[in-house]
């Protein structure tokens, strides 16, 4: 165990955003991770976050837990929500103060090297709710940051769940746009050496697939989802080459040692690809504002040059409050109650309908 240093104060932490399904081993991952970091320098011990609302009980000491600040079951009851609804609502309503949050991370940044943030299993926020958005941008503003998406590895056996997790990682990794690592977990229950080769070797997924149950018609001719599963593994190839990918087992604490030397490797492509385009975007911004300022400003002037040019206009313009306070009086608004109308598709029986007295309309009757 070393002291600190100065060289490692002087240095951002590393955020570390745990995304995978419900199941798939994140809290337990996070606890992993917690322990590992402990037992390398318990001078610096990580800066941990819980943004489940819903757990009932988390195998770590979390330093900022959601549940501190947002009632689950209350939001669940307030909006009338089922527990989903309630997660992404619950997450929403705190993220209304994520700018605290990353005050009081911000403090800390020169005590810790990693901050770990624990997520919901609905993977749904980060693909297209707003929360998820604002955490992963504002934490990449502030720090170096980094997604780990864990990975079920003994459910990945079949195809098409390895083809589901995989289109999953694709698309949040082009929502968040940041350094991105594949942990597969649970490789003491099953070896994740499968899953490597799928995403290297095309053709060794198209025999997995093809002695894969339900991949053939009773016609024997491949069928939708094999041909679909076919495709998208072409499509994906080039995304996984893009990607780090590493076995884990959160129970033994096997592949951690790889796992952060992944991470120290997307710091390095944090820095030197994300952080650029973060630069770039925060000018064009800021210029954006800059010229609507001074649109604004010309207008402003160019129209006090009018006035100076004519004072009579000025005055015919002035507002007169008595003047619109007497055409407020002329007005007339009549309310229509319309709850003795017979609604749109009510059944209306017309040889039984009554005759008003100013009515002259002869009715013939049956028979």
């Amino acid at each position: 165990m070393s002291a600190p240093s100065s060289s490692s104060a002087e240095k951002k932490p590393v955020a570390i955003i745990t995304i995978g399904m419900a199941g798939a081993g994140k809290s337990t991952f996070v606890q992993r991770m917690n322990s590992y970091l402990h037992s390398q320098n318990e001078y610096r011990p990580p800066y941990v976050l819980n943004l489940d609302p819903a757990v009932t009980h988390v195998p770590y000491e979390a330093n900022i837990d959601i549940r501190d600040t947002i009632n689950y079951q209350e939001v669940m009851k307030q909006y009338n929500l089922g527990p989903n609804g309630g997660i992404l609502t619950a997450l929403n309503l705190f993220t209304t103060k994520f700018d605290q949050v990353l005050d009081l991370v911000e403090k800390r940044a020169g005590e810790v090297d990693h901050v770990i943030l624990d997520t919901p299993g609905q993977i749904e926020i980060f693909t297209w709710s707003a929360s998820g958005s604002i955490i992963t941008d504002a934490i990449a503003s502030s720090l170096p940051a980094v997604v780990a998406y864990v990975i079920d590895t003994p459910r990945t056996v079949a195809p098409a769940t390895f083809m589901s997790n995989m289109l999953y990682a694709c698309s949040i990794l082009y929502k968040t746009k940041l350094p991105f690592i594949l942990v597969f977990n649970k490789t003491d229950v099953q070896p994740h050496d499968f899953a490597l080769e799928w995403m290297t070797d095309f053709e060794a997924f198209q025999a997995a697939l093809a002695t894969h149950g339900g991949t053939l018609d009773s016609e024997g001719e491949p069928t939708y989802m094999n041909s679909l599963m076919n495709s998208m593994s072409l499509v994906l190839d080039e995304f996984y080459k893009n990607l780090k990918a590493v076995g884990v087992s959160s129970v033994t604490g096997d592949g951690m040692k790889e796992f952060f030397e992944a991470v120290e490797a997307s710091r390095e492509e944090y820095t030197k690809d994300y952080l650029p385009e973060l630069e770039r975007a925060r000018k064009a911004k800021e210029e954006s504002l800059r010229a609507a300022k001074q649109d604004s400003m010309n207008r402003l002037l160019k129209d006090l040059a009018i006035d100076r040019q004519n004072p009579d206009f000025v005055r015919q313009d002035t507002w007169d409050p008595a003047e619109e306070e007497d055409d407020d009086d002329d007005e007339e608004i009549n309310i229509i109650d319309k709850s003795s109308d017979p609604y749109p598709g009510q059944y209306v029986d017309l040889t039984r309908s009554r005759r008003q007295e100013d009515e002259k309309v002869n009715w013939p009757r049956p028979g």
